[in-house]
């Protein structure tokens, strides 16, 4: 018979590895006629199959449950040993990573969602939809944003509580829920094909514009999460304001990059200047990606003065913008397979920091042949606009940019951390510097 598991395991996997397992069970079928199971994994820790960078459901053909014998084969074959391998008698303990425990907790989560409303039978339906809703589009980012909140509070917080921890986690993935409602939606208006290296959520079957309803239910799982977890704390309706006012300037942001581009999808250069490029972008990145993470952690450790909020946004926002450009970058000149999404800020007309360079450069006729090529989803034309990006350099005033504004922020994280300790922002400097995805 065939059965349907999940295997729990870890292992760290390079980028782009390839991950065949065999599965097998003594007395129950031999190496041979084991069930396999492969797929392509990006980088990053595996915790279960239900936290795989590629959503793979492992099938397995076994006469028998799966034990404990076919968990520690999965590791040992995992790390280059033959499955056939004698099981040692101790398996030496490994402590879990910080992706590791912060992946974890993402079951609970599910489960306090799903649980909270499950009396009501009339919605059990919608209620296994939803949960299918936060398990394609929530744990499968970077995660850079949940995780910066456990390690700002730790570095603001001196012998903090495992409960402490788990709540900063908690907060963590509040904000990775937060920001599946935001891609969910920017991937319909977008009309993308691919997010995180899987289609995106509006182009599975039977979902389509069922999506923008989902998005508003991955909102609500913040306030919902929140409520379940903080309701108690004395900071709770810091929390709640904090992720209220975040949304708000998020969406200001989003309509900012939004009708920058006329309606009729035309090509309109007048409106691509760098200070609308920096207003979009503080509006709608540099909030929830850079400073929410380390508000939430110090509203966590009791630090609420209007001063020391300030010169940490000042210095986030900064950061976000360093990020963006990266993304613009990126989206044209980076590996789809790392980034994890076919680039398409060209043929979507966006208003993005290459095109705002490039019109720093031109000369009349490289004016005119990016006019008549960009926002046009044509690859020919597509491919001419990359091809003039080519001819400007435009990959070197990116390299030239990225090493100033690194200096550049560094000195304005020396000058403004008087009241917070320095790691909290050069963790984050560092963590994407020269970033690849």
């Amino acid at each position: 018979m065939v059965v349907r598991a999940h295997i729990s395991f870890s292992y760290s996997l390079k980028i782009s590895d390839t991950v065949q397992i065999k599965f097998y069970q003594k007395g129950a079928v031999s190496p041979a006629d084991g069930a396999k199971s492969a797929g392509a994994v990006s980088a990053g820790s595996l915790s279960g199959t239900a936290l795989l960078k590629k959503r793979v459901n492992l099938k397995f053909c076994i006469q028998k449950e799966i034990n404990i014998t076919t968990k520690i084969h999965v590791i040992m074959a995992l790390n280059g040993h033959d499955e056939t391998s004698e099981i040692p008698r101790k398996i030496p303990r490994i402590e879990p990573s910080e992706l590791e425990q912060f992946d974890d907790l993402f079951p609970e989560l599910v489960n306090v969602l799903h649980q909270k409303w499950s009396d009501n039978k009339e919605i059990t339906d919608a209620l296994n939809w939803f949960t299918k809703v936060s398990e394609y589009n929530v744990p499968f980012g970077k995660k850079n944003r949940g995780i910066s909140v456990v390690t700002t509070y730790k570095l603001l917080v001196e012998d903090v509580s495992k409960e402490d921890i788990k709540l900063a986690r908690i907060l963590g993935w509040c904000i990775e829920w937060l920001q599946a409602f935001f891609l969910v939606n920017d991937d319909i208006m977008d009309k993308s094909i691919t997010r995180r290296g899987q289609p995106c959520w509006y182009k599975q079957n039977n979902v389509g514009l069922i999506a923008v309803n989902d998005a508003v239910y991955l909102e609500a799982c913040v306030y919902e999460i929140l409520k379940h977890y903080f309701r108690k704390k004395p900071y709770y309706i810091d929390l709640v304001e904090l992720f209220h006012q975040i949304s708000m300037q998020t969406v200001m942001g989003q309509c900012l990059d939004l009708i920058t581009v006329p309606v009729d999808g035309k090509v309109d250069f007048t409106k691509f200047t760098e200070e609308r490029y920096n207003a979009i972008v503080k509006w709608k990145t540099s909030y929830y990606s850079f400073y929410l993470p380390v508000a939430l952690a110090m509203y966590m450790a009791g630090i609420t003065g209007e001063d020391v909020h300030t010169k940490a946004k000042t210095i986030l926002i900064k950061m976000g913008t360093f990020f963006q450009i990266q993304d613009d970058y990126l989206d044209c000149f980076g590996d789809p397979s790392a980034i994890g999404k076919i680039g398409t800020d060209i043929q979507d007309n966006k208003c993005s920091w290459l095109v705002i360079q490039a019109l720093k450069r031109v000369n009349k006729e490289q004016r005119t042949e990016l006019q008549n090529n960009y926002g046009c989803d044509d690859p020919t034309k597509i491919q001419k606009v990359k091809d003039l990006y080519e001819q400007l350099d435009l990959q070197t005033v990116y390299r030239d940019y990225e090493e100033n504004s690194f200096n550049l922020l560094m000195n304005l994280i020396d000058k403004n951390c008087d009241m917070l300790p320095k790691e909290v922002f050069t963790a984050f400097a560092y963590k994407i510097y020269k970033r690849q995805k």
